[in-house]
């Protein structure tokens, strides 16, 4: 997987401190099928749909964030995101879905599988029992990990199947709202917690709070597969 994107120290560090979990999400049979143009159609189009409920949550994540926020640039950030999410990223499901006759109405009123509910739940635990910075570590694998997914597909994909996902992900729009939540994390971690952040003692905390969403992320891919 290419590691060309930079989303800041924080999240290096995050990403080296769960090499299994990010290979097992950002490397899943899921991502190679997308590449390569085998998944089944009804697979993606199971994975959009839950997705898009995904999305509705994690926009209500992001802006949780905001609420959290300590500062008028933390604030700008997560709200910035939202409008990513809600007004861009989702607007790639309700088109595809559109094309294959499947209302945005639907889309809203899909059942969550168990996947679903666990990832967007223990995002949302994070932010609500937790910091500001309890809620990025849950955010930062799905916001970054589909970055560095969408700049590697970009690059090495053998078909034009799934492009326009790919091409969402990979493009600059996206990457740069990876960028910038990536510089705000990396801000936020030195103002509360000083320029060797790594050091403090609820490092290792936040550091498993982010592997544990990686580990979500797979298995969210695993759900993706059961659409087949």
């Amino acid at each position: 997987m290419s590691r060309d994107a930079d989303y800041g120290r924080a999240f290096a560090l995050w990403r080296d401190s769960a090499p299994e979990q990010w290979e097992a999400y950002t490397r899943h049979r899921f991502v190679q099928a997308l590449g390569d143009g085998s998944l089944p159609r009804s697979a993606f189009l199971h994975y959009l749909r839950q997705d898009y409920v995904f999305l509705v949550h994690y926009s209500r994540a992001w802006a949780l964030a905001v609420a959290k926020s300590t500062s008028l640039e933390e604030m700008k950030v997560a709200a910035t995101t939202v409008d990513a999410l809600v007004n861009h990223e989702m607007r790639l499901h309700v088109e595809v879905c559109a094309a294959e006759g499947i209302a945005e109405a639907q889309l809203f009123e899909v059942r969550e599988a168990p996947q679903n509910l666990a990832y967007t739940r223990y995002v949302l635990d994070s932010g609500y029992s937790g910091g500001f910075l309890d809620l990025m570590a849950a955010l930062s694998p799905c916001a970054m990990g589909y970055g560095e997914i969408g700049l590697a597909l970009a690059a090495e994909a053998s078909s034009d199947a799934y492009r326009p996902w790919i091409d969402t992900y990979a493009g600059e729009e996206y990457q740069d709202v990876c960028a910038g939540i990536g510089v705000m994390i990396d801000s936020a971690l030195e103002e509360r917690l000083g320029p060797r952040f790594a050091d403090a003692p609820c490092w290792s905390a936040l550091c498993r709070t982010f592997r544990t969403a990686a580990e979500l992320e797979a298995g969210f891919w695993d759900m993706g597969l059961e659409g087949t």
